[in-house]
């Protein structure tokens, strides 16, 4: 069963504005089979009268679904991005029920056709990898590796953790600033 933590920036979040996120996102579960609780992080923003912005994240056993939306209007935003989860689910649910039983599990999405009587998208049968790369990573520290990001041009780095001896990434977030991804090594 899917839960919900619904929480606000800058608004209030009502008894209606709650159960219409619900009543939205409750659609997914037709896609898949949860057997245990999962929470539906849900994050609603409102930057000024004219901006707000919805994200939800859902961490499920296997992968996480995110999207986030900005409109004028809150409630549109949650529209919007209800139907982006719904298509990044019938997007990649064939790639991922075909590893799943690579690796020996069961599917883990619901066949489309059964649940809704829609017709099934044809499936990519891959990714096209367009470009293979071959690095030697540098030892140096995370400060180091966003100079030579940005000294690059890109909008991610990966290099040696000197103090740790660990792969790790950093990266341009959208709101400009920079992450850092450590490995469990």
């Amino acid at each position: 069963m899917l839960k919900y933590n619904v929480r606000g920036e800058n608004i209030e979040v009502t008894d209606a504005l709650k159960s219409y996120v619900e009543k939205r996102l409750e659609k997914l579960e037709k896609y898949f089979e949860i057997e245990s609780d999962v929470i539906a992080h849900v994050n609603l923003k409102v930057y000024s009268e004219k901006s707000s912005k919805v994200e939800v994240t859902i961490p499920l056993p296997y992968l996480v679904l995110r999207a986030e939306d900005t409109t004028d209007d809150m409630y549109k935003s949650i529209d919007f991005v209800s139907e982006k989860l719904e298509r990044q689910i019938r997007k990649y649910k064939t790639r991922i029920n075909r590893k799943s039983r690579e690796r020996g599990m069961r599917d883990f999405f619901y066949d489309t056709d059964v649940v809704s009587g829609a017709t099934e998208e044809k499936a990519v049968s891959g990714f096209d990898i367009v470009r293979n790369k071959h690095l030697n990573l540098k030892p140096m520290d995370a400060e180091e590796a966003i100079l030579q990001m940005n000294m690059l041009g890109h909008n991610f780095f990966i290099f040696e953790d000197a103090d740790t001896n660990g792969t790790s990434i950093v990266y341009r977030r959208n709101d400009g600033r920079y992450g850092l991804i450590e490995t469990n090594e």
